[in-house]
């Protein structure tokens, strides 16, 4: 080493392409993992809940043979956004518009863990009623033609793929006989049948029959329908996608 050298020492330089010792991450303890894990799940599915599906049950034997007593279904929320309606031969889920369940079907889970499970919809809530449109706003319902087959502006449904009769002459309801019409149905209403049509109280049964002191009706707002039925999802044995029957592509505008 010369006397120069001694007077500049040489400097090591890092070199700029050597990675950088990572710094060491500190983990949550597990109990507090796993509690921001169940959070984030409640809000996903308070998310999910509100924007795109919801779990519900099946509360009456009104829509057999397809959907059971106390199936699982799932609902479709956004099949109807953006200007979308209930189609006819759709299978929705609707508000009970008042009176149109018993306190048994209308009441909801009752204990706290299902209650909040209900709310967040992981769990079936009660006060909702499934059945099928039959009519949309403007059509013509009527019971029934020489075969005992539903009509619809004047256009016979084949409903054998999916309705029950226990023996009735017709497909109409339980109540009503194979002699009667509906509609025209109102705008922004639907008119509704379950699939079980000597067990079903829908909207057939709730027609007034032109009393002037009734105030039930018939049709159901399509502002209290929640979602379209896409999937029967329990118990497992029962599932299967749920979709609108080739009959009611028969059908004319009204």
């Amino acid at each position: 080493m010369t006397p120069e050298d001694a007077d500049h020492p040489t400097v090591l330089h890092k070199d700029a392409d050597a990675p950088a010792t990572p710094a060491k991450r500190k983990h949550l303890p597990v109990w507090q993992e796993t509690i921001l894990l169940l959070v984030i799940a409640l809000v996903l599915a308070t998310v999910i809940k509100a924007l795109f599906v919801q779990a519900f049950y099946i509360p009456s034997a009104s829509k057999e043979p397809g959907l059971v007593k106390n199936d699982r279904i799932l609902v479709q929320k956004v099949s109807y956004w953006f200007g979308g309606s209930p189609q006819r031969g759709d299978v929705v889920v609707f508000k009970d518009p008042g009176g149109w369940l018993s306190p048994e079907e209308s009441a909801g889970p009752t204990g706290g863990v299902t209650k909040l499970l209900a709310k967040v919809g992981l769990y079936p809530s009660g006060g909702h009623l499934v059945k099928r449109v039959i009519g949309v706003a403007g059509d013509t319902i009527k019971c029934c033609d020489d075969q005992g087959r539903m009509m619809v502006n004047g256009t016979p449904l084949n409903e054998k793929a999916y309705a029950r009769l226990d023996g009735a002459k017709c497909y109409g309801p339980m109540i009503r006989g194979c002699d009667w019409t509906a509609g025209p149905v109102p705008d922004g209403s639907i008119f509704v049948m379950g699939d079980n049509r000597s067990h079903s109280a829908d909207s057939s049964v709730h027609m007034c029959d032109g009393a002037e002191d009734c105030t039930d009706s018939p049709y159901i707002p399509t502002d209290d329908v929640v979602g379209k039925v896409f999937v029967l999802l329990w118990p497992s044995d029962h599932f299967r996608w749920v979709h609108r029957p080739d009959t009611f592509a028969d059908v004319p505008s009204s």
